[in-house]
């Protein structure tokens, strides 16, 4: 490990996905470099990865030297040394720096998302990015070794394959990271031969390949496969009951007798009103403490007391017909126990960060184009892909005060998209289960909706929002205040309904950021 020696636990899968993760050759500039020798060591690394952006300051970057990997934007201790603190998967930056190329991007359009979580299972259908762009974890692996983070362009696709696969077949063994998990080359490792790598490195039957007479693309998906079985492993602390055990608020549950899973059969929002219900009649309540447990890399205290049960209440409160404020209706996107419904809603984030470009009411004005002219010109309005290398992309941009036709729509960008076929079906399935509503009208409805994320552990993944915009807990509670009465008065354009429904005041700010920070947890 990068971040310490520890003993190796992990099932061989779990070891060699994370090797993978942290490999640097897969990357556009080692293969513009390397003069096809894989086991090269280069003279000068990516620019981009010399140092680490935060919201504050520039820090020297962990992978100095060498070109990009998962891990450049995927951090967790590398920065601990310099007092930035551990990461749960998350880089430091609002939109994370990208290798440089001939298209002019410098950054992408979102903020890195923590992994820690981000693969569990969940309560309906999967998806993955923030805008649901892909339907399995391998399917997003094998996308971002072949894509413009890793510094390919969309012509170039086939070529990064290739090269992927090369890597995977000409390694030697003898580099620094191969020396890390065991020393032994990508070939031996994947065919786990009889007595030709220890038994805590051999992999099991069904995760075996013979790399040498694969194909380029039964490589890639192997590869691919393997990181996947690493990323599902990222998540936060559970007991044998699968029960979350590692948070102040997760103690305060079990010190209260409160359930802190979903029980067989339950929906969560179900378990949601339930839980809202006992802690609102709770009597004898047993808080938290740092004498119950502490922090060992968090520099936060362990505890969960009244302001926090304050905050918890004004979270789980929902609409009932009452505008006064304290009714947070945070359960109805973030669903306990997971603080996450998985699914896709439209806050005005997106909306917030283009006005303040181009002025308060541009983005109601900006022209979306209609599903029927969007069939009609791909390339004028979606995402580019090896299908569309000269789309144009201007609904997944950062949006800019040169550029007021580039903003970033989200899941717009993704639903009814020819060229994302995966994951059309569940996603029809999740915005319309009764089959009532057109294609057409679902389109509209997508316009700047985003994933919600989880709440876990939030201390080790600002700056948060989509875009990275807001610095802290309060910033995020502020902008909500602000954003739901702006629904209310009908100035976001496709709102979900559910912001509407909050009723927030600047005096529930300190008791809903205590219970948020209160789901904060030590990751290792």
């Amino acid at each position: 490990m990068r971040n310490g020696a520890k003993p190796r636990l992990d099932p061989a899968e779990v070891m060699l996905g994370e090797r993978l993760f942290l490999e640097t050759r897969f990357s556009q500039f080692f293969f513009a470099r390397c003069g096809g020798d894989v086991n090269t060591n280069l003279s000068v690394g990516d620019p981009v990865l010399d140092n680490t952006l935060t919201t504050a300051q520039t820090l020297p970057g962990p992978f100095a030297g060498l070109s990009m990997n998962c891990r450049a934007c995927h951090l967790i201790k590398e920065q601990m040394p310099l007092g930035r603190g551990i990461r749960a998967y998350a880089d430091f930056a609002r939109r994370s720096p990208i290798p440089g190329r001939e298209d002019g991007q410098k950054f992408t359009p979102r903020n890195a998302p923590a992994m820690v979580n981000a693969s569990i299972p969940r309560f309906g259908e999967t998806f993955f990015h923030l805008d649901g762009e892909f339907a399995t974890g391998a399917e997003l692996v094998r996308e971002t070794f072949l894509g413009r983070n890793f510094g390919w362009l969309p012509t170039e696709h086939d070529q990064a394959m290739r090269h992927l696969a090369k890597v995977i077949r000409e390694d030697d063994g003898k580099g620094q990271l191969a020396k890390e998990f065991g020393g032994y080359s990508y070939k031996t490792v994947f065919k786990s031969a009889e007595k030709t790598v220890a038994e805590n490195y051999e992999l099991t039957e069904d995760y075996r390949i013979d790399v040498a007479s694969a194909t380029d693309r039964e490589v890639l998906d192997a590869v691919a496969r393997m990181t996947e079985v690493y990323t599902t492993s990222l998540f936060f602390s559970r007991n044998d009951k699968q029960e979350y055990d590692g948070s102040p608020y997760d103690t305060f549950l079990g010190k209260n007798d409160l359930p802190r899973r979903v029980a067989p059969g339950q929906e969560p929002a179900y378990y949601a009103r339930i839980l809202h219900s006992m802690v609102t009649n709770l009597t004898n309540t047993r808080f938290v403490s740092p004498a119950d447990n502490c922090y060992r890399l968090l520099k936060l205290d362990f505890r969960f007391n009244k302001l926090e049960l304050e905050g918890m209440k004004i979270f789980f409160a929902r609409n009932a017909g009452s505008s006064r404020s304290g009714i947070g209706n945070c359960v109805a996107c973030h669903t306990p126990p997971d603080f996450t419904d998985f699914s896709f809603h439209n806050t005005g984030v997106a909306q917030e960060e283009y006005d303040s470009i181009h002025g308060k009411g541009a983005f109601r004005k900006l022209p979306v184009p209609t599903l029927a002219e969007r069939q009609k010109n791909f390339d004028a309005f979606l995402p580019a892909t090896p299908k569309h290398p000269k789309a144009l992309g201007v609904f997944l941009s950062i949006p800019s005060l040169e550029h007021p036709e580039r903003t970033d729509l989200g899941l717009w960008n993704v639903f009814a998209n020819p060229d994302k076929p995966s994951v059309q079906a569940t996603l029809r399935q999740t915005l319309d289960p009764d089959g009532r509503v057109s294609e057409a009208q679902l389109l509209e409805r997508t316009i700047a909706t985003f994933k919600t994320p989880g709440l876990r552990g939030l201390a080790m993944s600002a700056p948060f929002m989509h875009n990275g915009t807001k610095d802290t807990v309060e910033g995020v509670i502020r902008f909500y205040i602000k954003a739901s009465r702006q629904a209310r008065a009908g100035e976001l354009r496709n709102a979900d309904p559910e912001l509407s429904k909050m009723f927030l005041s600047e005096d529930d700010l300190e008791p809903l950021s205590a219970f948020l920070r209160a789901l904060n947890e030590d990751y290792e």
